[in-house]
């Protein structure tokens, strides 16, 4: 939040400020791109469509073929972001890759839906998703401060899930405020291939879900759990194993 705060506020013009935060750089060739292609952003209807599919590619570190994008996308310095093949990205998507060193911060492969309302946040983080991987309305996937967030193919993510690495501050002092004392190092967040997180599910810094394992609708993952398990409650505890 401070950092972002002094991007916005800081020193330097506010032209200056704006591409420092929306684009990670100060090039001119960049903003009129840029700002080309956010005018197209609410394009309405197939026409709209077309436009973004045409122009939207050129915005990112690499762009595959097929892909689509959908009106009101909200983008974040998307030349840290590389999308796999036919990728689609639907309404009210926030894909915000800052990052101060990595030259990507999010990265999607193949098949990658998103659905509307979808965030994928970077603050000094990253985020990685496999190929065959679908994320439902309104999950928010959050990575800060080197807390990498790993989501592996073929995954099912429901509705308004909550998935970071990087959550915690650390609250060892009383002397100065919460906020001041810096985010906990957790290892981040990684679900191996063909995880399903039911709605409203919670994994927090430091999980590891393995291959084939369930996360029930509500549940609030706090430690790792074991392969082909499926977890139930808050927090959650693992309550059966997937038979053969």
């Amino acid at each position: 939040m401070e950092k972002t705060h002094q991007a916005v506020t800081g020193r330097g013009s506010p032209l200056a400020r704006y591409q420092d935060v929306m684009l990670g750089n100060r090039s001119l060739l960049s903003f009129l791109y840029f700002e080309w292609c956010q005018l197209l952003g609410p394009f309405p209807g197939a026409m709209g469509m077309m436009l973004r599919k045409i122009f939207w590619p050129g915005l990112f570190g690499s762009c595959g073929k097929g892909c689509m994008f959908a009106s009101g996308v909200v983008l974040r310095q998307p030349a840290r972001i590389r999308l796999g093949k036919s990728v689609i990205i639907s309404e009210g998507c926030v894909l915000d890759g800052r990052h101060g060193t990595a030259g990507t911060s999010i990265s999607l492969g193949d098949n990658v839906i998103l659905s509307n309302n979808v965030m994928l946040s970077c603050k000094n983080g990253t985020i990685q998703i496999g190929d065959n991987v679908g994320l439902n309305a309104q999950t928010i996937v959050q990575s800060t401060n080197d807390c990498p967030v790993q989501i592996g193919n073929d995954c099912v993510i429901g509705q308004r899930c909550f998935i970071i690495g990087g959550g915690s501050y650390h609250l060892e002092r009383r002397d100065i405020p919460i906020r001041k004392q810096g985010i906990r190092a957790d290892g981040g967040v990684h679900l191996e291939e063909d995880v399903w997180l039911g709605g409203n599910v919670s994994v927090l810094g430091g999980v590891r879900m393995g291959r084939g394992s369930v996360a029930g609708a509500g549940a609030v993952l706090t430690r790792p759990v074991a392969e082909y398990t499926v977890s139930l409650g808050v927090p959650a505890a693992v309550v059966r194993t997937r038979k053969a």
